[in-house]
C-alpha cells in the first residue's frame, strides 16, 4: 500500500473530484469502476449538503489557509478488500493520523487498474482546533504499514521497525529500481568503454547524470544514484576495463549475494500463512540469462583473478 496527503483550500474541489465520476466513456458500461461513497463521519447528505457543512465548519479556523485533508491510499493491483475492510481501513487511518473525531467521508476509486481509498478530511474540529499537518510524509507511511499487517496486504518499501527482528536487515526490494540495475548490468556487459556504457543507457530510455559520481532517471523521473544501485562511478569504470568474461563473473558473483539477500519465503509475516516476494522478482535475472552464459560455468574464478589473488597473498607474506 501506498499512502499519500494532499492539503487543499477547497472543499467542492476535492469533494467533487472524489465523489464525481470519471468522464470516461469506458466507464459509462462498467459502474463497477466508479467512484463509491462507503463512509460518513460528522457529516451526510448529497455532494451539495457535503460541502456546505464542511465549510461551515472550517470557518471555526477561518485564518487557516489550508483547511482541507485529502488522504489517498493506493492498493497493490489485485487486492480488492470487502467494503467492511475498507470502512474498517479508513477508520484506522482517522484514529492513526488523529482525525477520528472531525469531519471525514471515505470513498473508492477504482478506474485506474488497482483500487484507491479517498478520505476527505476536515482539518478544523468542532472546537476550532486545527489538525497538525506536521511530519505528514513520516505519519502516512507509518499508518500503511500498519494497515498492511492488519490486514494482510502486500507490504512496500517502509520505516523497519514495522517488520519482524528476522527481517529488518533484509533489502527494500524496488521493481523499478530492479528493472533499471539489470539494464544497467546488460549495458555494463554490451559495453568495452563508458561512452558505449552511456549510450547503450539511453537508448534503453535512461538520463546519465554524471558528475564527481553518477545516476540514472527513467522515463517516469524515478531517479537512483549509482551506489544505490550496487554499481559506483568508480565500480562501473572498473568494469569496463575488463573483458567479458571477467565482467560476466563478477556480475553473476552480485547475482549470487543478492540471492541470499533475499527474504526466505519459508519465513512467515505475521498474520500471513507465507511470505511472499514481489511478483516482478522472478523474472529478472532472464533478462541476463544470455549474456550471463558463457562458455564455463561459474564454479571457479577466473584465471586473470587467480593471478591478482595470487599476488596479493604473496605480497602479505614478504
Amino acid at each position: 500500500m501506498i499512502g499519500k496527503i494532499i492539503l487543499g483550500k477547497s472543499f467542492r474541489g476535492c469533494i467533487s473530484y472524489v465523489l464525481e465520476n470519471k468522464r470516461n466513456a469506458v466507464l459509462k458500461s462498467d459502474p463497477s469502476n466508479r467512484a463509491e461513497l462507503i463512509s460518513f463521519s460528522q457529516c451526510f447528505g448529497d455532494k451539495k449538503e457535503l460541502i456546505r457543512q464542511f465549510n461551515d465548519v472550517r470557518f471555526l479556523n477561518p485564518r487557516l489557509a489550508k483547511p482541507v485533508m485529502h488522504v489517498i491510499l493506493s492498493l497493490a493491483p489485485g487486492e480488492t478488500p470487502n467494503k467492511t475492510t475498507l470502512i474498517a481501513m479508513a477508520e484506522d487511518c482517522a484514529k492513526e493520523l488523529g482525525f477520528d473525531k472531525h469531519q471525514y467521508l471515505s470513498v473508492t476509486h477504482n478506474d485506474t487498474g488497482h483500487l484507491h481509498l479517498h478520505i476527505v478530511v476536515n482539518r478544523v474540529g468542532f472546537d476550532g482546533k486545527t489538525l497538525s499537518d506536521s511530519n505528514n510524509y513520516k505519519k502516512i507511511a507509518n499508518c500503511c504499514r500498519k494497515i498492511e499487517l492488519k490486514y494482510n496486504l502486500k507490504q512496500v518499501e517502509s520505516p523497519k521497525r514495522f517488520l519482524p527482528k528476522e527481517r529488518r536487515n533484509i533489502p527494500r526490494l524496488d521493481s523499478r529500481k530492479e528493472t533499471m540495475k539489470t539494464d544497467l548490468r546488460i549495458s555494463l556487459l554490451e559495453s568495452t568503454s563508458y561512452v558505449e556504457f552511456e549510450s547503450r543507457m539511453k537508448q534503453k530510455g535512461y538520463a546519465v547524470i554524471k558528475a564527481r559520481g553518477i545516476a540514472f532517471r527513467d522515463n517516469k523521473k524515478m531517479y537512483a544514484k549509482g551506489s544505490e544501485l550496487g554499481y559506483s562511478l568508480s565500480k562501473i569504470e572498473r568494469l569496463l576495463q575488463l573483458t567479458l568474461t571477467k565482467k560476466q563473473w563478477l556480475i553473476h558473483q552480485d547475482l549470487r549475494k543478492e540471492k541470499r539477500l533475499l527474504p526466505d519465503p519459508k519465513i512467515n509475516r505475521p498474520g500471513m500463512s507465507k511470505s511472499r516476494l514481489p511478483d516482478y522478482l522472478p523474472d529478472l535475472p532472464k533478462a541476463l540469462e544470455i549474456l550471463l552464459r558463457p562458455e564455463h560455468e561459474f564454479e571457479y574464478t577466473p584465471h586473470e583473478l587467480l593471478e591478482k589473488k595470487r599476488k596479493k597473498n604473496q605480497s602479505l607474506h614478504l
